[in-house]
C-alpha cells in the first residue's frame, strides 16, 4: 500500500478558507481554495532558524576543544565521544515530538523543544568546583540539548509548506534545516578562538584555570542568548497562518499512524532514506570528533576548527544556492542528488587515500588536507533540503514533520552508532574515514537506481491551475 502514489480522495482540500483581501484563488479539483503568503513568515522562519543555531552550537560545543576538554575536565576521549553521542540519543522520543506537532501545531513542540535547550544550557553552566559533579552535570545539559533535536532538525520542511508558496518552499527547507549545521560550524570556530588548547610548558593548575574560565564564559554567553530566544519564542510563535499559502497546505494528511504504517511499508521511501541517513549520520559523528581525527595529520586544535567550519559553512551557502536552482527548475531533485553524492564519494576518497600517505603515497600537505575535507562537508551538508525535498514529493500526502521525523531519526541512529563504536575504539581513528567514504559511496549507488515521483509538486502545479 505504501508504495503507491496518492489517490484523488487524498487530494481532497482540507479546508476551504475564507476570501481574504489580498488572496489569490487557487483550485483544486473544481473547488476554490482562498491561499495567501503572509510577510510575518520570515519572522518565523529567523526564529525557528536561530534556536536550531543554538542547538547545534551547543551539541557541537566540546568536539572542537576536544584537548582542552581533556586537561582542564580530565575528560577522555570516550568522554568526548558521549557528549557528542547525546545529540543522537536524544532523538530516543521523536515520536513524541512529531505526534505533538502532527497534532497540535509546530508551536507546542518548538517550546517544548526551546525548554529542554533552556534548562540544558543552564545545567552545564553551573559554576561547580567538584570535576565529577561538574561533569555529571555537563553530560546532562548536553542530553537536554539533544532532546530538542527531533524538532529543530525535522520541521524544516513542515514550516517551509506551512508558511512558503510553492516557489520559495526548498530555499524555505534549506534555511531552517542548515541553520542547526552552521550553529555546528559556529562552534569549530568560537570554541578554539576562545578557549586556549593545551601548553604543556605552563604549569598544569595555571592552563586548566585558564580552560576553565573561558569555557565559562562561552557557556554563559550560550544560555543568555538560548534564553532570549525562547522568551521570543514564548511571545510570537504561531502554529500556522490564518490562510495557508498553496493548494498543498491545505489539502487532507494522513492520520499520524497511518502515516508511520504507510512510511515503513514504502520500498522507496526507506530506501532513499537510508541515502540520506548513512552519510549524513557518518558525516555528523565524524565532525563531532574532528579534533581528533586531524590530530594524526599534525593539524592543530585550532586549525582543526576551521576546517570543520569552512566545511559546514559551505556546504550551507551551497545548500541554499541549489535549493532556490531547486524552487526555479523542478523536478530535477533527483539529479541534483546524484551530482552531490558523486563528488561526495570523489572527495572522502580523496581525503581518506591522503591521510594513508605512508601506504598510498599520494601527496600530503595541509593545503590537500582542508580542500578534500571541505569538499566532503559541502556535498553531504549540501544534500540535507534537497533530500528533504524528496521525501516530501515520494510520500505525500504524509505530513511533512513525521516524514522528516522518520528520517532524522535514522541519521541520528547512523551517528549514534558511529560514536558508540569510538568509545571502543578511539585509538586508531583511521577506520572512521573509510566509513565517511563507504557511506558516501553507498548512499550514491541507492539514489541511481531510486525511482523519483513528484506528487505534492503535481497537486500545486498542474491540480490548482
Amino acid at each position: 500500500m505504501g508504495a503507491g502514489s496518492s489517490t484523488e480522495a487524498e487530494r481532497e482540500p482540507l479546508l476551504v478558507p475564507s476570501r481574504v483581501g489580498t488572496n489569490t484563488n487557487t483550485y483544486t479539483n473544481g473547488l476554490p481554495v482562498n491561499s495567501r503568503v503572509y510577510g510575518r513568515r520570515w519572522l518565523v522562519l529567523t526564529l525557528f532558524s536561530l534556536l536550531a543555531l543554538m542547538q547545534g552550537m551547543v551539541w557541537n560545543f566540546w568536539g572542537p576543544i576536544a584537548n582542552s576538554a581533556v586537561q582542564a575536565y580530565g575528560f577522555t576521549k570516550s568522554d568526548i565521544a558521549f557528549l557528542v553521542l547525546w545529540g543522537p540519543v536524544g532523538y530516543i522520543p521523536w515520536l513524541l515530538f512529531m505526534w505533538l506537532m502532527d497534532k497540535k501545531g509546530l508551536r507546542i513542540s518548538l517550546l517544548l523543544s526551546a525548554f529542554f535547550m533552556l534548562l540544558g544550557s543552564a545545567l552545564r553552566s553551573v559554576p561547580v568546583t567538584d570535576l565529577h559533579l561538574r561533569r555529571w552535570l555537563i553530560h546532562g545539559g548536553q542530553f537536554l540539548n539533544g532532546l530538542a533535536g527531533p524538532t529543530v532538525m525535522s520541521a524544516g520542511p513542515y514550516l517551509s509548506t506551512t508558511w512558503f508558496a510553492p516557489d520559495q518552499r526548498a530555499t524555505a527547507t534549506a534555511v531552517a534545516s542548515l541553520f542547526s549545521y552552521l550553529g555546528g560550524a559556529t562552534s569549530f570556530i568560537v570554541g578554539p578562538l576562545i578557549v586556549p588548547a593545551p601548553n604543556v610548558s605552563q604549569a598544569a593548575a595555571v592552563s586548566n584555570t585558564s580552560i576553565q574560565s573561558r569555557t565559562q564564559l562561552i557557556l554563559y554567553a550560550e544560555l543568555a542568548v538560548i534564553a532570549v530566544l525562547s522568551t521570543a519564542t514564548l511571545l510570537y510563535f504561531p502554529s500556522r497562518p490564518p490562510v495557508p499559502p498553496s493548494v498543498a497546505a491545505a489539502s487532507q494528511r494522513l492520520s499520524y499512524r497511518s502515516s508511520i504504517c504507510r512510511l515503513l511499508s514504502n520500498f522507496r521511501f526507506l530506501m532513499i532514506g537510508f541515502a540520506y541517513a548513512v552519510p549524513t549520520g557518518v558525516i555528523a559523528g565524524w565532525f563531532g570528533v574532528l579534533d581528533m581525527v586531524l590530530t594524526p595529520a599534525n593539524i592543530s586544535q585550532v586549525n582543526a576548527g576551521w576546517v570543520g567550519f569552512w566545511s559546514t559553512v559551505g556546504g550551507c551557502v551551497f545548500g541554499v544556492a541549489m535549493a532556490r536552482f531547486a524552487d526555479s527548475i523542478r523536478g530535477m531533485l533527483k539529479m541534483i542528488l546524484v551530482l552531490m553524492l558523486a563528488g561526495a564519494s570523489l572527495s572522502s576518497t580523496w581525503f581518506t587515500l591522503t591521510c594513508l600517505s605512508s601506504f598510498t603515497h599520494l601527496p600530503s600537505t595541509t593545503a590537500i588536507l582542508y580542500t578534500s575535507c571541505i569538499l566532503v562537508g559541502i556535498f553531504i551538508n549540501s544534500s540535507v533540503p534537497i533530500f528533504f525535498e524528496l521525501f516530501i514529493e515520494t510520500v505525500y500526502p504524509v505530513p511533512e514533520g513525521i516524514t522528516c521525523g522518520v528520517v532524522t531519526f535514522l541519521g541520528n541512529l547512523a551517528a549514534g552508532l558511529l560514536l558508540f563504536s569510538l568509545t571502543f575504539y578511539c585509538t586508531d581513528m583511521s577506520w572512521l574515514n573509510w566509513c565517511l567514504t563507504g557511506s558516501c559511496v553507498f548512499s550514491l549507488v541507492l539514489v541511481l537506481f531510486f525511482k523519483e515521483s513528484y506528487d505534492r509538486l503535481y497537486l500545486d502545479v498542474f491540480v490548482s491551475v
